[in-house]
């Protein structure tokens, strides 16, 4: 791990803030520390984070409410640490952008191994590094990235893998989470084609990825809403019923010079 990964504790209650500080700082990390959203987003003027930890009831503006804000300015991904830990909670944290979603109270160690994993999946992502991913590890992966060009047209849509852009048919970016645009590779690399939701998870996350089914019905969700953004009506990722996914449209594919 990177000495200088840095990382914001976001909590109203001081006392958590202090114990996950001092046990990620133990561990590596850089870690400042805000009280609510209004001292987060100073906190966010002043320094570039790898990742927020965000609490979901804080007293005014709640972390929900938040992470809708990050998502919207294009912030760094976002574990939520909740005391209301059923899964409707969940899902909602999941569907506005959080990467991940914790119960409290936490095990510090369980937190560590959800921050390295997020940060597995993001460090070589556009948001977190600024520049394309490299190619990871796994042999699902592997055929991809040997076989598949780098510019995906689909629809009217144009999905260039090496700058991890994504078009509407109108020429106008629409901007992807690292999730999304992980899942969307897998799908469009893959079309007209069942993919159970553990395929879609060994494709778009990796063999070592301890996510699960829900989160991939959560992603699809997502992508489904800005994939039928503009003019685009038709569903292009169709759901097979107790079997996974298929993403409908032909993929035209081409390779950059």
């Amino acid at each position: 791990m990177n000495l200088s990964t840095r990382i914001l504790i976001v909590d109203d209650d001081a006392g958590i803030r202090s114990l996950v500080a001092s046990f990620l700082e133990k561990h590596g990390f850089q870690v400042d520390a805000a009280g609510h959203p209004a001292e987060m987003r100073e906190r966010l003027a002043q320094a570039e984070y790898a990742l927020i930890v965000l609490d979901v009831m804080m007293p005014g503006e709640d972390g929900l409410s938040a992470l809708r804000e990050l998502q919207r300015i294009g912030g760094p991904p976002v574990i939520m640490l909740s005391a209301v830990g059923t899964d409707i909670d969940r899902i909602v944290g999941l569907e506005i952008g959080a990467e991940d979603y914790l119960a409290k109270p936490c095990n510090p160690r369980e937190l560590l191994a959800r921050i390295r994993t997020v940060l597995r999946r993001t460090s070589h992502g556009a948001g977190a590094a600024g520049k394309p991913a490299q190619p990871q590890p796994g042999a699902a992966t592997h055929d991809a990235q040997q076989q598949q060009p780098s510019v995906l047209y689909f629809a009217g849509w144009r999905l260039d893998i090496e700058t991890r852009l994504l078009h509407d048919p109108r020429e106008r970016p629409v901007e992807l989470s690292d999730g999304e645009f992980r899942l969307l590779r897998a799908l469009v690399q893959h079309p007209r084609r069942v993919l159970t939701r553990d395929q879609l998870v060994q494709y778009a996350l990796g063999a070592e990825s301890d996510s699960y089914d829900r989160a991939i019905d959560v992603q699809i969700s997502r992508l489904r809403r800005k994939l039928a953004s503009g003019e685009t009506r038709a569903d292009l990722i169709r759901t097979v019923r107790n079997e996974g996914y298929m993403f409908v449209p032909a993929v035209t594919r081409t390779r950059e010079a």
